[in-house]
This record gives C-alpha cells, sequence and structure tokens, in this order.
C-alpha cells in the first residue's frame, strides 16, 4: 500500500464524486490534504467530515489564473511545500456534433484544458525550488476512445493528454513527475446524471461500472514513491471497457 505519511496534496474538485474519494483515500495512507473546489462551503464540509488536522479548505476556480496564483501562495505560506497536485477538476456535457455551441465548446476548454495548464504551471515553481513533485491529471478513456455526443468533451481529454506528455519531458530534469488517469465509466453523479447505472456496464469485460475508490488508488500510487520511475505514463481504470463487449 503507498506510504503519504506528511505529504501535502492539493486535489482540485475534491467536494463531490471522485476528487472526494482521492482525498478521503490519500487521507487514509497518511497525506495532509488540500481540498480545493470553487464552492468553498461544500470544500468545508468535506474537511469537517475528514477532520481539520487531516484535510485543509480552499477555495479555486481552477479557470482563474488569479486565484490559482493566490491558492498556491497561501498553500506555501501554510504548509511550506507541496508534494503532488491533483488535476481532479472537470465537467461533461453530451451534445450532438451539430448542436454544439462555441460556448459549451469554450466552458469545456476552460475548466477540461485551461484549468488543467494553470494548474500545473501554478504549482512548478514550488516543485522546483524542492527538486521533487507529482502532477497526476485525472483525464478519460475519451481522450482515446470518444463516445458519441462527446466531441469537445474528448477534444479537451485529447490536449491534456498532449500537455502533460510534453510537460514531463520538460519537468522530469527538474524532479517532477507527471502522470494521467484515464477513468472509464465511474459511478458518479456527474457520469449517471441521478439516472442509475446503465446497463451497457454489464456488457464490459468486469461486468459493472467502476466506484471512485478505485480510481483514488490509482491516484494514490502515482502520488507515491513507488511510482518514481513513472512519468508521461497512462493508467487506465476502465474495467476493460476500451477492449471490447464480453458479450459474444
Amino acid at each position: 500500500m503507498p506510504d503519504l505519511k506528511d505529504q501535502i496534496i492539493l486535489i482540485t474538485g475534491a467536494n463531490r464524486g471522485q476528487g472526494r474519494a482521492i482525498a478521503e483515500h490519500l487521507v487514509t495512507l497518511g497525506a495532509t490534504v488540500v481540498v480545493a473546489a470553487r464552492n468553498f462551503e461544500s470544500a468545508m464540509a468535506v474537511c469537517d467530515e475528514l477532520g481539520d488536522e487531516r484535510a485543509y479548505p480552499m477555495q479555486l476556480d481552477v479557470t482563474s489564473e488569479q486565484q490559482w496564483q493566490k491558492a498556491m501562495a497561501e498553500l506555501e505560506e501554510k504548509f511550506g511545500k507541496l508534494d503532488a497536485l491533483v488535476n481532479n477538476a472537470g465537467v461533461l456535457k453530451r451534445k450532438a456534433f451539430q448542436e454544439i455551441t462555441v460556448e459549451d465548446y469554450q466552458e469545456l476548454i476552460n475548466v477540461n484544458q485551461l484549468g488543467v495548464f494553470l494548474g500545473m504551471q501554478a504549482v512548478l515553481p514550488l516543485m522546483e525550488k524542492q527538486q521533487k513533485g507529482s502532477i497526476i491529471n485525472n483525464v478519460s478513456i475519451s481522450a482515446f476512445a470518444p463516445i458519441g455526443k462527446s466531441t469537445a468533451y474528448a477534444a479537451t481529454k485529447a490536449a491534456v493528454v498532449a500537455m502533460s506528455k510534453a510537460a514531463a519531458i520538460e519537468v522530469g530534469p527538474k524532479g517532477i513527475r507527471v502522470n494521467m488517469i484515464h477513468p472509464g465509466g465511474v459511478e458518479t453523479e456527474m457520469a449517471t446524471q441521478g439516472q442509475g447505472v446503465p446497463s451497457f456496464y454489464e456488457s464490459i469485460p468486469l461486468g459493472r461500472i467502476g466506484q471512485p475508490i478505485e480510481i483514488a488508488r490509482a491516484v494514490a500510487f502515482l502520488a507515491s514513491d513507488e511510482s518514481s520511475y513513472c512519468t508521461g505514463t497512462e493508467i487506465v481504470v476502465d474495467g476493460g471497457m476500451t477492449l471490447g463487449s464480453a458479450n459474444v
């Protein structure tokens, strides 16, 4: 099991869904988590449940360069270091290709793509000073195996893959690793939209939808020194969904 004792880990979109599960799991492994979210009250609620000594709430709109700069100044003053960044915040919009508006596309770019870029850029000065750090981008299998009505979403995720790999090459000599996780279907409100788990998941090789904790375990590996020789790595956590149907 990864050892994250005394690590400081910033997680965006950590007030719900996969982000919340990641925060909960990393705390059990010894980390102190910075629960970052646009909704500060919900971030505080998560920290109350995790324990104030192990979780710290932070107001952060990932699309704002100013808020990222403020967040890093606050974090460095309080903790003096940052061991890992988990770029988890994201939005999903599914529309037929011809129905996607410029506004729809721009929102997805701002959160899913620009938000990751700003986060990576914001943490680099502190990680460079430490000569160590792990950046984990929670992407999606949509980056390479998109489903219908996900053109804009898939495009933003594919962009993050290219950005992550290019950044990994550049910052590796500085002791900083950049890796990616590609979840398949995960049982969260964003994925199911309150409609329950689609029967489709019964047809994939593992026969079920994924659980947020299963993404959190992959994040823990990439945050820890157990993955010390991994950079530019892509871990697919999809129950075999991208392999094809188990039904014959």
